[in-house]
This record gives structure tokens, sequence and C-alpha cells, in this order.
């Protein structure tokens, strides 16, 4: 029998905080900086790009407020889920309305819903979390955030099978440690795995420092409206496979219907994160 105690960590469904914040037109340009994009029309009142709300609302845990991982400690917010390891599994969002740099916005989050499954590797626990982004009252953004906690296992070494088309638009990227630190620092991500090559050895499995998934799905968004030339109405992500360091990524995209299929292939073959929008 599983030593998850789900009934206990279901209390936390229907938990909910509210934080705001200034969209910083500062921050934004440091996060084209560290992409590699034009800054000079990042500017206040001009919009805010696809999935940059990350990039704001941060926490700000005390060092005795950390976990061993870097992660805030488990409890508060979200469920205290026992198993080691957590990673940014994949969302969904849906754009509403269009939010200025500048602009004070509110952010509104609630746990959904905890579901636990015995996964090839192990135990698993899903954790999905509403978040509401709130410009002058009116709801902006819609996001169902997936997060996931598992055991320790041997990671990154296994390909997906993942069948994807034949890509119509591609670009290569080829993310450093110092795109890594940037981000994290941008996004005040103390996740170790992003910074500590001796801790993603040997305490989480992983071969060196892995990619964000949160920028692997950043780097999606804004080829989707890239390629589409218009503001994103919906996108949905999936991590499948961790992207490390050292790897040279493919952001590839190819049409289906009325809708981009997306999707980041490393030099294997293999699929780290499929994506799917709407503009």
């Amino acid at each position: 029998m599983s030593a998850i105690d789900l009934a206990h960590l279901r209390e936390w469904v229907g938990t909910s905080q509210t934080d705001r914040d200034l969209l910083s037109s500062r921050h934004a340009r440091l996060m084209a900086a560290t992409l590699g994009l034009p800054q000079s029309d990042i500017v206040d009142g001009g919009p805010l790009r696809p999935l940059w709300h990350w990039l704001y609302f941060l926490g700000g845990e005390p060092p005795a407020g950390l976990g061993p991982d870097g992660h805030p400690a488990r409890g508060g917010f979200l469920p205290p889920v026992p198993l080691p390891n957590r990673m940014w599994a994949g969302g969904e969002l849906e754009f509403h309305a269009s939010v200025p740099l500048g602009a004070l916005v509110e952010k509104r989050s609630t746990i959904v819903s905890v579901d636990h499954k015995q996964g090839r590797s192990g135990e698993l626990v899903f954790v999905k979390v509403r978040h509401e982004l709130l410009y002058d009252g009116v709801n902006a953004l819609t996001e169902h955030h997936d997060i996931v906690y598992k055991g320790v296992s041997a990671v990154g070494t296994t390909t997906t099978g993942t069948e994807m088309p034949a890509a119509q638009h591609t670009r290569r990227i080829k993310p450093d440690s110092t795109m890594l630190f940037r981000y994290s620092a941008l996004t005040f991500n103390g996740h170790r795995i992003h910074y500590d090559a001796d801790y993603c050895r040997d305490v989480e499995g992983y071969p060196n420092l892995v990619i964000h998934g949160p920028l692997n799905a950043t780097l999606l968004a804004g080829f989707a409206e890239e390629v589409c030339g218009r503001p994103l109405k919906k996108f949905r992500y999936r991590g499948l496979k961790p992207s490390i360091l050292g790897n040279e990524l493919t952001i590839n995209a190819a049409p289906d219907g009325d809708q981009l299929v997306l999707w980041v292939s490393l030099p294997d073959g293999s699929v780290s994160m499929r994506a799917e929008a709407m503009c």
C-alpha cells in the first residue's frame, strides 16, 4: 500500500491565494536579453508576451523556508506531497484579453485537484492549479498548471517514441549555463537542477543541468505567435522528456487544421516538449 495519504493531500483542494504585481517593462527587457531578442519595443504600454507572466508574482521564501531541492518547503499553498522530486509537467492557457506592460495586475490561484498514480518509474502525484490574471477587473488569462511529484529515478536516457508531423517551420537554439542562470534569476527559481550539476547527478539522477520546462514552453509559445503573425488565443503544452544542458534544441511547428502543433526535439530525434496553439 502506498505511503501517500491522498485523502490528506486532497484537503488542499479549493485552497486559494491572491497576489498583485506591477508588470515591469524593465524585467521584460531582461527576459528579452536572456533570449537574445530585441529590447527596443519592450516598453510600458506594450503587450505582455505569451508566458512572460511567469516573470512576475514571484514568491520570496527565506533560506529557512526552502527544502533541500531549493524549492519552497512542502506545505503552505501547495500540498505537502512526500515524494522528493517536483517537476513542471505541463499546462493549458487561454488568453482572453491583452495585458500591457507597466500595468498593476492581480493573480488568483486555486488548487483544483490532487491525484495519485502508479507510473512505470514508481509513484506519481499530480497537482493541478488554476491561475487567473485580472487587469482592470477583467479576467485576461486563465491558466491550468500541472505539477508532478515523483521519486528519484534514472531520467533523460530514453526516447519518448512520440510521432510528430513534418516540421514546416524550425529554429535551433543551444541554451548555455548563462541562459539557465539568467532565467532562474528572472523567475526567482531556486530549484537546484538548473544550476547545481553535482546535485543533478547525485540526488535527482540527471546527467547534467536541466533546461527549465517553463523556458521551453516560453520558446514554443513565442515561436507559435511569430508563425501565426497574431496573438495567441490558446496554448497547451506537455513535457515529455527533460532537456539537458549541452544539447541543441530544435523548435518546430506544423499546421494541423485550425491550430499549430509545436515541439522541442533533441539531437537523438526524441521530443522533449509538445504543444498546440490556436491564434
